[in-house]
């Protein structure tokens, strides 16, 4: 099975590249070819277009995201045509801000770009290491540099992708250390933007406060995406999608009852968009198992072992308390 369509931020190793670029992607852009002259051309040689594709078809909703990534893909492009002139063209800083509620699809946007980016030749590699402040600030004198420097020699050539990152300034405590991860920070983002793309993610409010206590770093941030929170009616086709991508299906009558459970979801504290979504479907794939493992001797068919059942969505207690707290 492949990689899940909505990554969430955190739920990969912090110590470890999240992805590698695909064989054909490093064939593509190491193989040597004629210098394009036009736009198509560039896509071709570059297979970037390709990711841009997959980020329409695969990502559910986030129009005006995906509007800015073609507009960062176009502006790369013009740069490649310029230079295939001999036309200077300096590279340009894309560190970013993505800004949003959990869920809202961060990391799998992080994850994108830096495949385009490596495609159109901005970075080397094109991996993306996700990390937190734990990975960046030590808890004791000595200790951060160390850290903070192992981190970034491991994301050179790729993106560095920073959750929460506003937990790296803590101005209530004089004995942190997270300035220290900061000011090495901004360093290599001045002198190796041509090697590296940080991306800083958390709630747009904290983020917010942070660029402001910290105007080095905000002056550093070429992008900021903020992150829309889904529709119910986006959020539902997430939910078909990653069915979908585990060979489930809504039975008759489930889809119907996933809706409302979106409804009464989204009232509660806590809800986290897709990640929410593809939560309430592994239980329900529990509860679905549950109810056939009952029937011991009952030889199933492919349709019933892939049906997820309106009463395997019933059962969650996400109804019982919306019955409890009654009409708002």
């Amino acid at each position: 099975m492949g990689s899940p369509l909505y990554s969430i931020p955190g739920t990969a190793p912090a110590t470890t590249p999240v992805a590698e670029p695909t064989a054909d992607a490093a064939a593509a852009q190491a193989s040597p070819s004629t210098e394009a002259r036009t736009v198509s051309e560039v896509l071709a040689q570059s297979q970037a277009g390709a990711v841009m594709d997959e980020l329409d078809r695969d990502l559910v909703g986030l129009t005006p995201i995906k509007a800015r990534i073609r507009d960062i893909a176009a502006l790369l492009v013009i740069d490649k045509l310029r230079m295939n002139l001999g036309l200077q063209a300096q590279a340009p800083s894309l560190h970013m801000s993505f800004t949003g509620n959990p869920g809202t699809g961060k990391t799998t946007v992080a994850l994108r770009m830096a495949e385009i980016l490596f495609r159109l030749g901005y970075v080397r590699k094109g991996h993306l290491v996700a990390v937190t402040r734990d990975d960046l600030v030590g808890q004791y004198i000595g200790h951060t540099a160390p850290k903070t420097r192992e981190v970034l020699k491991r994301a050179m050539g790729g993106v560095l992708f920073i959750d929460e990152a506003y937990y790296l300034y803590r101005p209530e405590n004089e004995r942190d250390y997270g300035q220290e991860a900061i000011e090495i920070l901004l360093q290599v983002m001045e002198n190796q933007r041509d090697d590296l793309v940080v991306i800083l993610a958390g709630y747009k409010d904290r983020m917010d406060t942070f660029f402001r206590s910290n105007p080095g770093m905000s002056s550093r941030i070429a992008h900021h995406l903020d992150f829309p929170d889904y529709a119910p009616g986006e959020l539902l086709r997430i939910a078909d999608k990653l069915l979908e991508q585990h060979n489930y299906r809504f039975a008759p009558g489930a889809r119907a009852t996933f809706e409302e459970y979106l409804t009464a979801r989204i009232r509660q504290p806590n809800f986290a968009n897709a990640r929410s979504v593809r939560n309430a479907l592994d239980r329900a794939r529990l509860r679905q198992a549950s109810r056939l493992f009952a029937d011991q001797d009952r030889r199933f068919t492919a349709e019933e072992l892939t049906a997820i059942a309106a009463c395997d969505i019933r059962a969650s207690r996400v109804f019982q308390a919306a019955a409890t707290q009654g009409p708002s």
